[in-house]
């Protein structure tokens, strides 16, 4: 059932077409406006949540469209990026290959988790990458924003091992 908040994270997909022309149209006032598109749609992860919470309206359909509308809203810039040369195509490939990975295997569960707290600081963390490597920083920015592309693409794949480790409720010896 589509609820307010999974309309609200439906809408997060609008901005992607205006984040690939500004992207592919570099200016500084076209990464400007592209760094707001995507601030903007990144905040609404925060508010369709809070509203789902709040409302009641926790659904399967909006534990699985999330995660996947916040795949789409990462990736697109970041494949943007290697097309200007400003991420590495590797970097973007273990990101894409967790997200597929932990997609694919979510289809095949018969009851959805929601994100834990790796998974949360994962997509923070893609966020404030993406964010950085948007905005027509000075050259003083690059270390930190690369810095922190790396430590998503990390924090992607600690999240994607949790995600798909088998939890251990073995008793604890004492």
């Amino acid at each position: 059932m589509m609820t307010l908040p999974n309309w609200i994270t439906f809408s997060r997909l609008l901005g992607l077409p205006f984040l690939l022309y500004g992207l592919h149209h570099p200016t500084p006032t076209s990464r400007w406006i592209c760094l707001a598109i995507f601030l903007v749609a990144a905040g609404t992860d925060w508010l369709d949540g809070y509203l789902a919470r709040k409302l009641n309206q926790i659904s399967d359909l909006g534990k699985f469209l999330d995660p996947l509308v916040d795949k789409l809203l990462v990736l697109t810039p970041l494949l943007a990026l290697i097309e200007l040369g400003e991420v590495p195509a590797w970097g973007v490939c273990l990101i894409l290959a967790r997200e597929l990975t932990i997609a694919g295997w979510r289809v095949n569960q018969s009851a959805i988790a929601g994100a834990n707290i790796w998974g949360k600081l994962k997509t923070v963390s893609q966020i404030g990458a993406v964010a950085l490597l948007i905005a027509p920083l000075t050259d003083w920015w690059t270390p930190l924003s690369l810095g922190l592309f790396w430590v998503s693409v990390v924090l992607t794949w600690i999240s994607g091992l949790i995600y798909l480790l088998p939890p251990t409720n073995a008793p604890q010896e004492v």
